[in-house]
């Protein structure tokens, strides 16, 4: 089957849509009542219907989904009171400069409720102006939402922008919530104490998918709905097969290794994006071949497959520098390692022995390569021959590095084994 009549491309085009859709990612966890789309549903919505002010922080790693679920949360409460919030955004990496975020401020307040901005206007001028707004809106039962994005940014300085906003909510005509994103898990202690003061110390803290969570995600993202354009019949073989492979014990091996290193959703999303670009067109569904193929994908090695452009001599030489570390040698050259080769040499009588200018060579292209680096810059004048350099590759991967070199003799892998 070609072009659009091969159900395959369809599946394949929703499932890269939904995959790069952080409202449709996080949906199921709006659910339950203990999920921090209902936390932060609850607190937004409780500060909008009661008139009251409010400020919170999000905190977890990045990746975590804490923009993601306070977007859906901010949408489902527009959807709910379109004419009752009003949204602010500022950035720390943008807005850190108090006069900048001031003048942000009061840009997105006149744009929002049609006013003329004045690009000349003062710092105190902008804050006097996000006062009234903030006491007009207030009266007029409209919440204005402050989304402070990277918030820790906005902790450097003298504070002023934290302190004018959480101070004008302290009057009972104001009518806001403040909400700071962050990924430092410490970000309400970098607060001044007059700041502190007047923070409500509300935080919601986003942690990784527990094994039940994970599960949902997994088959609420890669399961095909059977009630669309797409066939019937290929849409439940799909979940059938798809149900089988997320019970497979290697699948989980699979899942188990990859949060190990990032447990985060958005590094989950990119592992599953990468699956599905491998799905089959021909048979139409996933494998579990192909998220052993995401899974190498994902785990690149840039070192590793240096390794596999190397000569032997250039194996012979990084394997040498090893030997020296291990040897609790701290400084050495190429000199020192030229006396290694050459006991490597007497000692097992090996046919792989060069010429001193061709190591040499080789060791400046190790260089060259970023497998090895000298020591400091201080020597620029000195031969390279007589400068101290250290290995920029781990034991590890050295050792998976020649065990996947096809040619590589049996000596160096012994050598390393030792």
């Amino acid at each position: 089957m070609k072009g659009r009549e091969n159900p395959a491309e369809d599946a394949l085009i929703l499932l890269r849509s939904r995959i790069c859709n952080p409202n449709f990612v996080f949906t199921p966890f709006s659910d339950s009542p203990d999920s921090n789309y209902s936390k932060l549903k609850f607190i937004i919505s409780s500060s909008v219907t009661e008139a009251c002010n409010n400020s919170i922080l999000l905190l977890g790693p990045r990746g975590s989904g804490k923009t993601a679920v306070l977007e859906l949360v901010i949408r489902d409460l527009l959807a709910e009171h379109a004419d009752m919030i009003s949204v602010i955004r500022l950035n720390g990496l943008l807005h850190s400069d108090d006069n900048c975020a001031v003048k942000e401020i009061a840009r997105q307040l006149c744009v929002e409720h049609q006013l003329l901005f004045s690009k000349m206007a003062s710092f105190d001028d902008n804050s006097q102006f996000m006062i009234a707004m903030l006491r007009e809106c207030g009266l007029a039962h409209k919440t204005i939402i402050f989304v402070l994005d990277e918030f820790d940014f906005f902790t450097q300085g003298k504070q002023r922008l934290l302190y004018s906003l959480l101070d004008a909510m302290q009057s009972v005509t104001s009518q806001a919530v403040v909400i700071g994103v962050s990924c430092r898990l410490d970000a309400d202690q970098l607060l001044e104490k007059r700041v502190r003061s007047r923070f409500s110390h509300r935080k919601v803290l986003f942690l990784p998918p527990s094994k039940e969570d994970l599960q949902r995600l997994l088959e609420h993202i890669l399961s095909l709905p059977v009630d669309t354009s797409l066939p019937n019949d290929y849409a439940v073989e799909f979940n059938m097969k798809l149900h089988h492979i997320l019970g497979d014990e290697r699948f989980k091996e699979i899942i188990n290794t990859l949060l190990n290193s990032d447990s985060t959703v958005k590094h989950l999303l990119r592992f599953l994006f990468y699956a599905v670009c491998h799905m089959d067109l021909e048979s139409g569904f996933l494998s579990l071949d192909n998220f052993r193929t995401a899974m190498s994908s994902i785990q690149r090695q840039p070192k590793m497959e240096y390794l596999q452009d190397c000569s032997i001599l250039e194996l012979y030489i990084l394997v040498c520098m090893k030997r020296l570390e291990v040897k609790e040698q701290n400084s050495y050259n190429f000199n020192s390692v030229m006396k290694e080769y050459k006991g490597i040499h007497d000692a097992y009588q090996t046919s792989d022995y060069y010429a001193r200018n061709v190591c040499l060579r080789a060791f400046e292209h190790l260089v060259q390569r970023e497998l090895i680096c000298f020591m400091d810059n201080r020597g620029n004048n000195q031969s390279i021959e007589f400068r101290a350099v250290k290995l920029l590759i781990s034991s590890h991967e050295l050792y998976q590095g020649l065990k996947s070199y096809r040619s590589c003799p049996a000596i160096l892998r012994k050598l390393v084994d030792q």
